[in-house]
């Protein structure tokens, strides 16, 4: 008989986790949030373009020792999509204005991509907000161009043809293993850049890719050197938003950091080594220890 794979699907995933999926207004935004387990709070924010379901593969095992929250950040998946642009101060807003809605006083702050930009500055700028913090491969540190360029035109050329071919390229752009990539992962996201709106969306999320726009937000020592709460730093070896020399000036800057590098993954490593990003996350936030 032929094993049942790993992952089967999203849903899958879930299937015996109890779980809640509602949407929730903050501050007129109406956002999509997935909530589960028990314990100290820790909150999931995805990367840009991205949706709650980048946590699909993790939810379960953080459900086993946190209340976890995860969540469509504004201008995202399937929460409001208003016409502003979608800045690091807004999107820390968002997050702070969710929070508050769901009567999280502190928690634990988890970023991927665009969303640890995200937690970074919230933690710089409301630190009694924050208890612990965990980077993960928050990309581009080091503002070059180049990568904005790519980043930029990836993802308006998936989103103003959200055909399979164009989408898959954007989500494999995410994986080292891009044998990974399932027809329900590029499916979703077709969803998603085909909602009514979403063009105009995206690109007031992409004004961060606009160096004019992204200056007064960008990866900075002056107020990086502000976050305060303890701060875990989860790269990867095959990263294309940003390698281990970036990591080293988050080093540098971060008063309270620690490393922790995962083999063989790219940009999404709670998806392509979840075992390994569930360990790090219990050694760092419930144990105050750097991963092994």
């Amino acid at each position: 008989m032929r094993e049942v794979p790993e992952h089967i699907s999203i849903w899958g995933e879930l299937a015996d986790v109890e779980h809640e999926l509602r949407h929730v207004d903050v501050g007129g935004v109406r956002t999509r949030v997935l909530r589960a387990g028990t314990g100290p709070d820790l909150v999931l924010l995805h990367g840009t373009g991205g949706h709650l379901e980048a946590y699909a593969r993790d939810i379960a095992g953080l459900a086993e020792d946190f209340r976890v929250t995860a969540y469509d950040m504004v201008g995202h998946g399937w929460s409001d999509l208003p016409d502003t642009p979608y800045t690091i101060d807004v999107l820390s807003g968002h997050l702070l204005g969710l929070m508050d809605a769901l009567g999280i006083g502190t928690a634990h702050l988890s970023g991927e991509s665009l969303g640890g930009w995200v937690v970074a500055w919230a933690a710089a700028h409301h630190p009694d907000r924050v208890n612990r913090l965990v980077l993960n491969t928050p990309g581009n540190i080091a503002n070059k161009p180049e990568v904005m360029a790519r980043m930029r035109d990836s993802t308006l050329a998936a989103v103003r043809n959200p055909d399979d071919a164009t989408v898959r390229r954007r989500v494999e752009f995410l994986f080292h293993h891009k044998e990974m990539v399932t027809d329900e992962l590029v499916n979703l996201r077709r969803a998603v850049y085909g909602r009514p709106g979403f063009l105009r969306a995206i690109g007031n999320t992409l004004v961060l890719q606009d160096p004019e726009v992204r200056k007064d937000f960008a990866w900075d020592p002056v107020w990086v050197s502000q976050v305060s709460a303890p701060t875990l730093l989860l790269w990867t070896e095959h990263d294309p938003t940003g390698g281990l020399d970036e990591a080293g000036l988050l080093l540098d800057w971060l008063p309270d950091a620690c490393l922790h590098v995962i083999a063989d993954a790219g940009h999404w490593p709670q998806w392509e080594k979840p075992d390994e990003y569930l360990r790090a996350h219990r050694d760092f936030l419930l144990l105050g220890k750097a991963p092994a």
